[in-house]
């Protein structure tokens, strides 16, 4: 896994661990749809909340891709991202995320699942916050024009 060098296999380590944290939200969301799909009553609301949750979940994995590297666990300005689901929407991972959420929440049927929801989208928002703090310190008035003729 190293390569010999000092500090090699704590690299190692950490690059494990960076991919990991970059899909951890993916695989609960997974879980979530997993536990709907065996154990969701087959009503016109489960079928509604697979089919948001799958077409979210797609776009959401676009938005994540379209980020590449700029992806981070922790608010961090390597590049501005504006080209793809980023011209129109600042956030299409928070976006399409809860949206995928949601979907699989409804579709369980277990309704204090939408208060777990809607602190998830709570904290979301402050994590908004914190990177648009850092990506106008960093990007300036470049970042300032992008965000007014952006939604969210």
């Amino acid at each position: 896994m190293g390569n010999g060098a000092p500090g090699a296999a704590k690299q190692d380590w950490r690059l494990v661990v960076k991919q990991v944290l970059h899909w951890m939200d993916f695989v609960a969301y997974l879980v979530c749809v997993a536990l709907a799909v065996r154990f969701g009553p087959r009503v016109t609301l489960w079928y509604v909340g697979l089919c948001l949750s799958a077409a979210s979940a797609l776009v959401w994995l676009l938005a994540r891709w379209q980020l590449g590297d700029a992806f981070s666990v922790r608010p961090r300005a390597r590049q501005l991202v504006t080209h793809g689901l980023y011209a129109r929407l600042r956030h299409p991972v928070y976006v399409f995320g809860s949206l995928a959420f949601l979907g699989a929440f409804l579709a369980m049927h277990f309704w204090p699942l939408l208060i777990v929801w809607l602190a998830v989208v709570l904290i979301e928002l402050g994590r908004v916050r914190g990177e648009e703090r850092v990506l106008a310190e960093t990007f300036g008035h470049e970042y300032m024009e992008y965000r007014s003729r952006t939604w969210f």
